[in-house]
C-alpha cells in the first residue's frame, strides 16, 4: 500500500526527495526552503527546513496580518501583499536567528532604486 499522501495525490515523494537532499559533506546541517502558498482570500509565506522527524517550520506570515496589524488597506492577494508577505517572513526570520540589528533595512521611503551590484539605469 502507498503512503497516504501519495494515494492522496498531495505529495510527490521522489520530487520531495531530490528537494531536500543536502550533499554528503553537509551532514546534520539544514536545508531551508522559503515556501508561499496562495489560498483563496490570503498569502502564506513560510520558511521550512526538513529534518527526519518531519518538517519543521521555523517562522510563518499571512498576509491577514498586514491589514490587521499594519493597517493594510486593499487586496490580501495581490502581488504587492505577497511581497509585503515575504517581507515580513524574512523580517521575523531574522529577528527569529539575532540578525535583525545587522540588516536594518530602509528608514526612510523615497523610492529611489538602490542596487548593491551594477545597476546601469
Amino acid at each position: 500500500v502507498k503512503y497516504r499522501r501519495r494515494r492522496e495525490g498531495k505529495t510527490d515523494y521522489y520530487a520531495r526527495i531530490r528537494m531536500i537532499r543536502q550533499d554528503k559533506n553537509k551532514y546534520m546541517s539544514p536545508k531551508y526552503r522559503f515556501v508561499v502558498r496562495l489560498t483563496s482570500s490570503q498569502c502564506i509565506c513560510a520558511v521550512v527546513r526538513a529534518d527526519t522527524n518531519g518538517d519543521k517550520t521555523m517562522v510563518a506570515a499571512y498576509s491577514s496580518e498586514l491589514a490587521k496589524r499594519y493597517g493594510l488597506k486593499g487586496g490580501l492577494k495581490n502581488y504587492a501583499a505577497a511581497y509585503a508577505t515575504g517581507l515580513l517572513c524574512a523580517r521575523r526570520l531574522l529577528a527569529s536567528v539575532g540578525l535583525a540589528d545587522a540588516y536594518s533595512g530602509v528608514e526612510e521611503v523615497t523610492g529611489e532604486i538602490n542596487e548593491s551590484e551594477g545597476y546601469d539605469g
